[in-house]
């Protein structure tokens, strides 16, 4: 009896993984519970086994696919009568005369149907997108998980009918850059395609604009020393983003806007009476954003251990589904790499983000002394939705955060 296996559903939070492996392929025997996949997704690698002994007469996927749930994987021509579903030619007459004609080959495959990689839609949406050239990365899903709908695939449509057609993207022209000279091809990490996925939807749907400022930090950066020094006989660590993550909470209670979110209809500002702040980690996957709860209610040293804990669980892809979502507002510190200054991202669906930069000695003039004088400056940006702050408290809030950081009284427990 043919039997075909399937993805299953991966748990809450991962809607789809990449194939890393496949130990067996066509005509091979295998056992129940033998290993026919290895998966990797953005948080965990997991293999997917068996449920019946048999041959395998079919694979349908290849290494370096992006599946999801559902998705077709193998046909096994079972011997035992493991649960699964049955292949769609056959049926109960002819379980008991087998038909001497061989099952026609699905045509196309689902594999030829994965035409967006990065996206979570059935194949039937898939087929369709491919035929009418639509890239499925600019539809939002409403179906379950995210899942893209042909309701959503017509809207699309719709919409960009009712607007033009200068708002389609045209598919890219395949461009063969060795003619040029050597070339090699690295992969994207799962990681790489979900943050380039939602970062172009943030740049599309949202109006950025990005406020700088700097922050005099000499006699906070010498307190953080003194506390470093301490939490050091007991093995911990206190770097600078403690800080600046209560100076953030503490203007956000003054300026609740900035930690808010639209709601689906753009009609209502829902405002957030929590203080969650997502942190953004490099990790060689790619950049994740962990997110630390409930900022106001702890304090520095108790911050550092989270930070440190969270951090380094990212990079092991340790990190637990409910851990990355939730954030109320976003910093994204680049002050241990460099740089004088950049323009963030948001992080949908909050309204602001962020950026923080390497601090510097400058000379700043002193009027009562009328000299220059050493001060450590920090240099930060915000970035925020336009339809949500104006520029007056876009100002207003950069220049807040910095006279925060330059009180001492603030921070001393």
């Amino acid at each position: 009896m043919i039997k075909e296996i399937r993805l299953p559903d991966l748990g809450e939070g991962i809607d789809s993984a990449v194939v890393s492996e496949i130990p067996l392929g066509t005509g091979d025997p295998v056992a129940k519970d033998d290993v026919l996949l290895v998966l990797e997704s953005d948080k965990a690698s997991m293999e997917i086994p068996s449920d019946h002994t048999g041959k395998i007469i079919d694979v349908l996927v290849s290494e370096g696919d992006d599946i999801s749930t559902n998705d077709l994987l193998f046909k096994i021509e079972a011997v035992d009568s493991g649960p699964t579903q049955e292949a769609p030619n056959e049926n109960l007459e002819a379980s008991k005369e087998p038909d001497p004609k061989p099952d026609p080959k699905p045509d196309p495959k689902p594999k030829e149907l994965k035409v967006n990689d990065s996206v979570f839609a059935s194949p039937g949406v898939r087929r369709l997108s491919r035929e009418l050239e639509i890239d499925l990365n600019f539809i939002k899903g409403t179906g379950a998980k995210g899942r893209i709908t042909k309701d959503d695939l017509h809207g699309y449509i719709r919409i960009r009918m009712q607007g033009g057609s200068s708002g389609l993207r045209l598919p890219r022209k395949t461009i063969d850059f060795s003619q040029w000279g050597d070339t090699e091809t690295l992969k994207l990490t799962k990681v790489n395609k979900i943050t380039g996925q939602r970062l172009q939807e943030s740049w599309q749907d949202i109006p950025h604009v990005t406020q700088h400022n700097v922050a005099d930090i000499t006699e906070l950066d010498g307190y953080r020393k003194k506390l470093k020094e301490e939490a050091a006989k007991t093995g911990k660590k206190v770097t600078f983003l403690p800080f600046l993550m209560k100076a953030v909470v503490l203007v956000l209670k003054e300026m609740p806007r900035f930690n808010s979110s639209l709601d689906e209809k753009q009609e209502n500002l829902i405002i957030k009476n929590y203080f969650h702040i997502g942190v953004a980690v490099d990790t060689p996957s790619g950049l994740m954003v962990p997110c630390v709860k409930d900022v106001d209610k702890k304090t520095i040293l108790e911050l550092s251990e989270e930070l440190v804990d969270i951090s380094q669980r990212a990079r092991d892809k340790k990190l637990k589904p409910d851990e990355l979502k939730g954030s109320s507002f976003t910093i994204s510190s680049l002050g241990g790499i460099g740089g004088t200054g950049f323009s963030p991202i948001v992080n949908p669906p909050e309204v602001a983000i962020l950026g923080v930069s390497k601090s510097e000695w400058k000379p700043i003039y002193n009027k009562e002394s009328k000299e220059f004088v050493p001060r450590y400056m920090l240099p930060f940006s915000l970035s925020y939705d336009h339809r949500v702050v104006d520029g007056a408290s876009g100002a207003a809030f950069v220049e807040r955060v910095s006279a925060v950081l330059c009180d001492m009284g603030l921070f001393k427990d």
